[in-house]
């Protein structure tokens, strides 16, 4: 991959999100809506999960050196990534936004205090700025804290001691996240819903009203009895990344699994990675969907490792495949 460059833009545009439709139900704390039903996604093409992973950067120091990277977005607009991680000496629920360039140098960082955990987060570009979808008001302020809002927030490289209340959305939510579909256009939401959790896709340009009207998916998450570490998705299939931290190289068990957002149900069995394979303690961490310089669409997965002869710095890598 090019690193990612602000002048190499390959389109711009603004989003202009509407105000709420009139008599349509606003979901509230993982209540499902009764007579609801998901729209059909377009078809659209499946990454080939057995594709040879290419690596992007690794291992990298992020802003924060003691706390290991959790998930990160891009935005294509702008040619910016974004990955983040706990505070160092933090409650444990206060996150850092930081941005990266192409080659894993920081170029920024944004903290926000009793965030969560930061599972995903995902990049929305207007014009030349890029706001962020992250989870804010954890339900507790320590490491085990997780989000019950969702912010929307401008990337700045600042202390974000609290969020305004106008910039929260889908409020009284359990253990919520957001991922991005960059080339749709399209806004994931991943909460607990009576015990359970369930993926929801909204346009973009709505989520923010949060209407049951508008919401194209929403389909139950399948179980899978292995550590869950991050997700996205790209027009009708969500990816999902499960596995722990390993110390042995024969031992891996990283792996993807493609959801069928129209049926809610797994395409294939799991695909299991050897990529990074060599990182001591390789911990799957993060995923997104990026838009190349080249023009090909890239499916992106993070680890987190550690120093081979110990220490308390923690490295994000990233590796790929391309459709």
């Amino acid at each position: 991959m090019e690193p990612l460059n602000p002048s190499r833009l390959s389109r711009r545009s603004v989003l202009r999100l509407g105000g709420a439709a009139a008599g349509a139900t606003v979901l509230g704390a993982g209540v499902l809506t009764p007579g609801t039903a998901n729209a059909t996604l377009p078809p659209s093409p499946e990454f080939d999960l057995g594709a040879t992973p290419v690596h992007l950067f690794g291992p990298k120091l992020l802003h924060e050196s003691h706390h290991s990277m959790q998930g990160f977005t891009f935005d294509d607009v702008n040619r910016r990534l974004f990955i983040v991680q706990a505070q160092n000496g933090g409650s444990g629920a206060d996150l850092v936004i930081n941005q990266v360039s192409g080659s894993g140098e920081v170029l920024g960082a944004m903290t926000i205090k009793r965030a969560g955990h930061g599972v995903s987060i995902a990049a929305e570009p207007v014009g030349d700025i890029t706001y962020i979808w992250v989870e804010c008001d954890a339900d507790s302020n320590d490491d085990s804290g997780r989000g019950t809002a969702l912010a929307r927030v401008q990337f700045k490289n600042i202390v974000r001691e609290s969020i305004a209340d106008d910039a929260k959305f889908f409020k009284g939510s359990d253990t919520i996240t957001a991922a991005v579909d960059p080339e749709t256009k399209r806004l994931m939401v991943r909460r607990k819903e009576n015990g359970s959790f369930y993926l929801s896709v909204w346009p973009l340009s709505k989520a923010r009203d949060g209407l049951s009207a508008d919401r194209l998916v929403h389909v139950k998450q399948p179980s899978v009895a292995e550590t869950f570490q991050g997700y996205t998705f790209y027009g009708q299939y969500a990816y999902l990344w499960y596995g722990d931290g390993q110390t042995n190289p024969d031992n891996i068990n990283s792996t993807i699994r493609c959801l069928d957002l129209n049926t809610g149900e797994f395409t294939r069995g799991p695909a299991v990675t050897r990529a990074g394979s060599s990182l001591t303690y390789r911990e799957p961490e993060g995923m997104a969907i990026h838009r190349m310089d080249s023009g090909d669409l890239a499916l992106f997965f993070g680890f987190a490792s550690r120093p081979s002869g110990g220490g308390d710095n923690r490295y994000a890598n990233l590796y790929y495949k391309l459709l």
